[in-house]
């Protein structure tokens, strides 16, 4: 019997025509992207140099306001001491500040509400002139006379009706200097969202009224922003003077007022 062969030119028209066929789906599928691609800058190029287009819309603003009564007062107190050397003034400003300390601390004020905000040392000079003048010589020179060290101490009172009262006893015990005293509200918070709320409310209603008058409906809220207008604590600055004793300082008489918190709104509506 005769064997049957397969010549190298029948295997290689095989591999052309496999060859032929992947090329051919290749440039089909180029093909098809390309003219998506294409459409596609067609349909953006639809765009290019016209105006966006807007929507009509209306803002309207409102505002709330909420008056209350302060809960916390915020007061700093000092310890203001000069002497020769350091020592003895860091001694004597030390004894001072420990005492008022302790003497609010009896007073019913938490350590948590007690905070040493400040504690400098500064030299003390002074110019004096020169012993022996000769004229017309009568330059000056500067010498050390001496040290200060200042101690505050931040205090929040949360009891308003002890204020005075510990004023009072902190000054006897030393403190030389009182300052930034402010009412606040502890938790702005509640209070915040009430006003918001008024401002919300008044908002919606000039939009009604507004819309009513140019004869369009309301659609959505297309924007909002809030505002806050809560005005500083009002503040005392008060100066005392080292008191001999506790008759001698009379308990100054504290109105706390009412503070106010205010919330301003803006609302933009679409409208058709």
């Amino acid at each position: 019997m005769k064997k049957k062969t397969v010549s190298a030119c029948s295997c290689n028209h095989k591999i052309i025509f496999v060859l032929t066929i992947i090329f051919a789906i290749f440039l089909i599928t180029l093909t098809a992207f390309t003219i998506v691609s294409i459409q596609n800058k067609i349909k953006q190029g639809k765009y290019i140099g016209q105006d966006f287009v807007t929507k009509d819309t209306i803002t309207v603003t409102g505002t709330g306001e909420v008056y209350t009564q302060p809960d916390l007062a915020i007061i700093t107190l000092s310890v203001k001491s000069e002497a020769r050397t350091v020592i003895e003034a860091m001694t004597e400003n030390t004894e001072k500040m420990n005492a008022v300390i302790d003497l609010i601390k009896a007073k019913n004020v938490d350590s948590k509400d007690l905070k040493t905000v400040s504690f400098n040392i500064y030299p003390r000079y002074e110019w004096q002139k020169e012993e022996v003048e000769i004229f017309p010589n009568t330059e000056s020179k500067r010498v050390l006379v001496g040290y200060e060290i200042t101690q505050s101490l931040q205090v929040k009172i949360r009891n308003l009706n002890k204020i005075g009262e510990i004023i009072q006893t902190a000054t006897v015990a030393g403190i030389n200097q009182v300052g930034a005293l402010q009412f606040t509200i502890d938790n702005q918070d509640e209070f915040k969202k009430q006003a918001r709320e008024e401002a919300i409310k008044e908002a919606k209603e000039k939009a009604k009224e507004l819309s009513s008058q140019l004869g369009v409906k309301l659609l959505k809220i297309t924007d909002f922003s809030e505002g806050g207008n809560i005005p500083r604590p009002l503040y005392y600055d008060t100066a005392f003077k080292e008191a001999s004793g506790a008759d001698s300082t009379p308990t100054p008489q504290i109105e706390t007022g009412e503070n106010k918190i205010q919330v301003s709104v803006s609302i933009t509506f679409e409208i058709n």
